[in-house]
């Protein structure tokens, strides 16, 4: 697959201080990317480097191997950011028609009904009544407009209620699906955790972490070997173990904390103990967040 997105060293200061430090990442076609960190760490300033919006101190962003900057490449790409500006005394109709007339192949208006939610009455609704939720299914509209390879959602379901944020995320798979690629951010980690194939985390300007949910859990959070015992075990068995952090009974299983199930399991199988229903549980991405922008603290 070829690269959409290709960020070279990019770097990028305001007033003597790195928001972005020296990144380098690139993105397939197809990837559903969630680029994920605390406040300031310097997603939302990445995120605007790629859309040509910012220019970078230093470094480059390509993105369908063109400078982002390019007029060229705007029709292929598809916006929703944060705050959703939308103007006045147009119905919800008439705006995402005027977008639909930006774009040489935009997607029918039925299309885009279908895909956000939108209502009759929304499409009737004058801008400035809508509420917070249905300006977000009316951003996500004016995203989808143009029939976009790329798809960049920056906090896309702040505002959103359980209902909405469900079918938003039901979209971006079935857009996904369709080979589309998407870049999203989201302090809902759970989102991330069920939506994307990578995520990439910064921290302090620089990126801490990028791999699959499940490999940054599975190498980053603490994880437990769990089993039902037939037969007394002591917990100095395994808590002596260099890898393992703590060993406690819960609901009638035997639950033995460690960042290597590896060694535990040579362990259980090496004395040859009498138990059954053993499972390996990983942790939480929320753990992994905090595992990783803890250590960038402590490292500075």
């Amino acid at each position: 697959m070829e690269d959409v997105v290709k960020i070279n060293q990019l770097t990028k200061v305001f007033n003597d201080k790195k928001a972005v430090d020296n990144v380098s990442f690139s993105i397939k076609s197809g990837e559903v990317v969630a680029i994920l960190g605390p406040n300031g760490a310097g997603k939302t300033t990445t995120m605007l480097m790629m859309l040509g919006l910012l220019n970078p101190t230093n470094g480059e962003a390509k993105v369908f191997n063109e400078d982002a900057k390019q007029k060229s490449i705007r029709e292929r790409i598809g916006v929703m950011l944060q705050e959703v500006s939308l103007m006045d005394r147009l119905k919800v109709k008439e705006i995402i028609g005027l977008f639909r007339s930006y774009y040489p192949n935009p997607l029918s208006m039925d299309q885009l009904i279908g895909l956000t939610g939108l209502s009759q009455e929304d499409l009737n609704k004058r801008t400035e009544k809508l509420s917070g939720g249905q300006k977000r299914r009316v951003g996500f509209a004016l995203a989808l407009a143009g029939n976009p390879d790329l798809l960049f959602f920056d906090e896309p379901t702040v505002g959103m209620d359980i209902t909405a944020r469900k079918v938003f995320w039901e979209t971006v798979r079935k857009l996904a699906n369709q080979g589309k690629t998407i870049i999203f951010s989201t302090h809902y980690l759970q989102e991330a955790d069920d939506i994307a194939d990578r995520i990439i985390l910064f921290n302090k300007g620089s990126v801490v972490a990028d791999g699959k949910p499940e490999d940054i859990k599975g190498k980053l959070t603490k994880q437990s070997v769990s089993f039902i015992a037939l037969h007394d075990i002591p917990r100095e068995m395994f808590i002596q173990l260099s890898h393992v952090s703590d060993v406690f009974k819960k609901d009638g299983r035997i639950f033995v904390m460690t960042d290597d199930t590896d060694s535990v399991l040579a362990r259980l199988f090496e004395l040859k103990l009498n138990v059954k229903d053993i499972r390996i549980e990983k942790g939480r991405l929320e753990e992994a967040f905090e595992q990783l922008t803890e250590k960038t603290r402590e490292a500075m």
